[in-house]
């Protein structure tokens, strides 16, 4: 008889669906031993470190920005289902990101990005659509995935769509958003494109970074931003939001013009989805020791 026993210090007994799991697999799961009576038994649990923050696998590159943060906004740490790791960039204001092209922030950029590796990021992200000019450069700096622009979703959405139907773009300056910033994400240059430009609220909070907002006025910028787009280009199917501080008025957008909207919330949840995939427990997940990286 085994002298191998569920009361063994520093082992843990598997329950009967983990034991059934493994007898029909006809060898223990990783990390286990078998008694002769085919009971399996996990050795000590073990953890394992590697970071500073655990528990927080998305870092987030924030502008330098003191306008409002509404829930839904990406810098509203609410928003998310899941926690997260902000980095401000200084120096990096809504008006020298987006109307200056972000002109000598590479490197405050990447420093950045690698302090949120450097913390326990496994994926990093921006608070600005604007800086997929830098999605090359940062990915291959920091080493891990990376996704600069809400922009980078468009293919995959053009790709959903039936026949004779396209993306369309809303931005928050239609005026500054250059085939390039397009190029970088991956997007087809001749993609419809509609700022808030001249609207009344959003955009001039924004790029302003003023410290006080009308939310409905910002919102009705966006919805007729979106009736524009939809009016010059009746082929539009779906709408991406290239501006992380639309996300909060995706729902009345897609409601007042009855058609898929995507933002950076749908990219990051998708993204996230892969840094961290669900665990859905028995029968397909083994013990295993708890570790991020």
């Amino acid at each position: 008889m085994s002298k191998t026993s569920f009361d063994e210090p520093g082992t843990t007994a598997l329950n009967a669906g983990q034991k059934s799991r493994v007898a029909s697999r006809g060898k223990a799961v990783s990390g286990t031993r078998v008694t002769s009576a085919g009971n399996a038994v996990l050795g000590a649990r073990v953890a394992r470190g590697g970071k500073a923050v655990f528990g927080a696998r998305l870092g987030i590159l924030m502008l330098e920005a003191r306008f409002p943060r509404i829930p839904g906004d990406m810098g509203n740490a609410s928003t998310w289902p899941f926690p997260v790791l902000y980095k401000v960039v200084r120096g990096a204001s809504p008006q020298r990101v987006v109307r200056e092209r972000a002109t000598g922030l590479l490197q405050a950029f990447l420093d950045a990005a690698k302090e949120l590796v450097d913390l326990g990021a496994d994926g990093v992200t921006t608070n600005c659509g604007f800086l997929s000019l830098y999605q090359d450069e940062i990915a291959r700096h920091v080493g891990v995935p990376v996704a600069t622009s809400s922009l980078m979703q468009a293919p995959f959405i053009q790709r959903t769509l039936p026949p004779g139907r396209r993306v369309g773009i809303l931005t928050v300056s239609a005026s500054t958003l250059t085939p390039e910033h397009l190029k970088s994400a991956g997007v087809s240059a001749d993609t419809p494109v509609v700022g808030t430009d001249a609207g009344r609220e959003f955009t001039r909070v924004i790029i302003g970074n003023e410290l006080e907002m009308n939310v409905e006025a910002a919102e009705k910028d966006i919805l007729e931003a979106g009736e524009d787009l939809v009016t010059r280009h009746p082929e539009v199917g779906a709408v991406l939001l290239e501006c992380t501080n639309m996300v909060p008025y995706a729902r009345s957008l897609r409601e007042h013009l009855s058609l898929p909207v995507f933002d950076i919330y749908s990219f990051m949840s998708w993204f996230h989805s892969g840094l961290s995939p669900r665990d859905f427990g028995h029968p397909s997940s083994a013990p295993r020791p708890w570790r991020e990286r």
